[in-house]
């Protein structure tokens, strides 16, 4: 059976912006920066979709043994989960640009500050702001859904 595939860690080759001082927030140069982020980081899974699809094609081989048979099929599923979460986080994607052409991306949905440049590189899709985001949480964790 082949070794799992390993696959790499998405976006992360980018360079952290440098905020010029005096610079308004969201202002020409920061929403390019993101732009590009989201654009490579929704491009890069797109390529890992393309890449599931030859592998599972050429990967695809009817074993006489069951086990493994089922050890593929194991395999072939857990691609697709993630492929699946994948797919989902491209529509994440495509809504937070669409937040930017709107001119309404980097501030948060519950209270309308800025949820910061550095919170915005670790988490691009990010609608929340660090606080909102942790009392949503604890909100979560004590409804236990």
């Amino acid at each position: 059976m082949p070794a799992q595939k390993k696959t790499t860690n998405l976006i992360r080759s980018f360079e952290p912006y440098k905020e010029k001082k005096g610079e308004e927030y969201m202002g020409p140069p920061q929403v390019v920066h993101f732009t590009k982020i989201l654009n490579t980081w929704k491009l890069e899974l797109m390529e890992e979709v393309d890449r599931t699809v030859n592998h599972m094609q050429d990967e695809a081989a009817n074993f006489p043994d069951p086990a493994d048979r089922a050890s593929q099929e194991e395999e072939f599923s857990l691609e697709l989960r993630t492929r699946d979460r994948e797919r989902k986080l491209i529509k994440k994607i495509e809504k937070t640009l669409q937040r930017i052409e709107d001119d309404d991306y980097g501030f948060c949905d519950s209270c309308g500050i800025e949820i910061g440049i550095r919170r915005l590189e670790a988490r691009p899709t990010a609608t929340l702001c660090i606080d909102c985001k942790t009392l949503a949480e604890i909100k979560e964790k004590q409804l236990g859904t």
